[in-house]
């Protein structure tokens, strides 16, 4: 049988032993994992949960279509310029204190964005955004560091759940605001949900030890084959496999963000009325659940990630180009093949993350540098799609725009996909 690159021997300067990582493992495995599928839940939950009432709140503020897309927008931004810091804490209190750090945030984040006034509105944003930057740099290191066996599987759990969460806080979104009586106490809700998380992390806080300073951990990164001599060290950001992850990363992001953003109105503007093209668009959001649970188990049971990333992409582009030739006449193939990519491809996505790192410090550094790059990537999606839609008064450019990225998204994840390790 041929060797996963979990199983290469690496050696790393501040990472915790064997025997360490074991016995936080086993001490409370339920716990753990009940923690991560409750952190997970809210790690795009707040941000879901804003679209479908975003008539409401420019409405009420009397916000342009540009300034209420920035509401969208700005936590996708936040996700980007804060990881860099996320890694650096990580190191610094361990990555217990950083999650129960990061939902005590979160909590904060929701609740200022309900308080009257646009200047909370905004700022409520901007904090929920850089709670979110937290959990998203931290959970690949947590995955790698308590289950290194099973760390692919894992990843596809948590995604998974943070699909689910998204899905749950889009569909609920609506009916919560007649519950409540308006937009503010739909939004507001989502508090609960992340103070809950809070309360079933305590005993990870409890149980965490303050690390041990670590002595040149984030000077160097050697990409390594099990089969070959390390490579020479060289920075992080001056890795091409490290960049080739990021920019896999944010592709996929861009051309998720932008087709959720914008398929309804494409089918709508095609001829589609809006209830059916709102099926549409439910289906394909209900099936990148599955897809970001198995891609990420298959990734695991791979010596490489190259025919899945071939697998994710293609679907993608297949699905791209359905929508450009006959976006109507096929519209719910289409929209299965967007999920499946979307789902899978940033499941994907994560879960190369953790095979390629050495160390559960590394995943967090990797995951950092990823999402900083990815998630500038990614803002530019939505917008850029809108503003090439607008000059040219129809979907061939833009469409053929998505088309372009799949094939960068390829290029840099078939690099991404090989059996290499980075070790710190």
């Amino acid at each position: 049988m041929s060797r996963s690159v979990l199983d290469t021997p690496v050696s790393y300067a501040s990472a915790p032993s064997a025997t360490s990582r074991l016995g936080r493992a086993l001490a409370h495995p339920a716990t753990a994992l009940v923690g991560i599928l409750l952190v997970s839940l809210n790690m795009r939950a707040a941000v879901s949960a804003v679209s479908p009432l975003l008539g409401d709140i420019t409405g009420r503020y009397g916000l342009s279509s540009t300034a209420g897309g920035l509401l969208t927008t700005i936590p996708v931004l936040m996700m980007g310029s804060v990881a860099p810091l996320a890694a650096r804490l990580n190191r610094k209190v361990g990555p217990e204190r950083v999650v129960a750090l990061a939902l005590v945030t979160l909590v904060a984040g929701i609740v200022l964005r309900v308080l009257p006034g646009v200047a909370a509105l905004f700022a409520g944003s901007l904090v929920l955004g850089a709670a979110i930057a937290l959990l998203n740099v931290t959970m690949p290191g947590l995955v790698k560091r308590d289950f290194p066996e099973r760390a692919a599987a894992m990843t596809g759990v948590y995604t998974t759940s943070m699909i689910v969460g998204a899905t749950l806080a889009a569909a609920l979104s609506v009916p919560l605001e007649h519950a409540f009586g308006g937009w503010g106490g739909s939004l507001a809700s989502w508090s609960v949900l992340a103070a809950f998380a809070f309360l079933a992390w305590l005993p990870q806080l409890a149980a965490a030890k303050r690390p041990a300073p670590a002595a040149n951990a984030a000077s160097s990164a050697t990409a390594t084959d099990p089969t070959t001599a390390p490579a020479k060290p060289a920075g992080l950001w001056k890795h091409p496999l490290a960049w080739q992850l990021a920019v896999f990363m944010g592709v996929q992001s861009l051309l998720s963000y932008t087709l959720i953003a914008w398929l309804p109105t494409i089918l709508t503007t095609q001829g589609m009325d809006r209830g059916t093209a709102g099926a549409v668009f439910a289906v394909s959001s209900l099936v990148q659940i599955p897809a970001a649970f198995f891609v990420p188990l298959a990734a695991g049971r791979t010596t490489n990630q190259r025919a899945l990333v071939a697998l994710m992409v293609g679907s993608m582009a297949t699905g791209v180009a359905g929508l450009l030739i006959a976006p109507t006449a096929a519209a719910w193939l289409w929209a299965i093949l967007i999920g499946v990519a979307q789902g899978g491809g940033f499941g994907l996505a994560m879960a190369m993350i953790v095979l390629r790192s050495g160390s559960a410090q590394v995943a967090a550094q990797l995951s950092g540098m990823s999402q900083l790059v990815g998630y500038f990537i990614a803002a530019v999606g939505p917008v850029g799609f809108g503003a090439l839609h607008q000059a040219t008064g129809g979907w061939v450019l833009p469409l053929a725009m998505l088309l372009g990225c799949c094939a960068i998204g390829l290029t840099a994840g078939l690099g991404a996909g090989r059996r290499l390790v980075l070790s710190a």
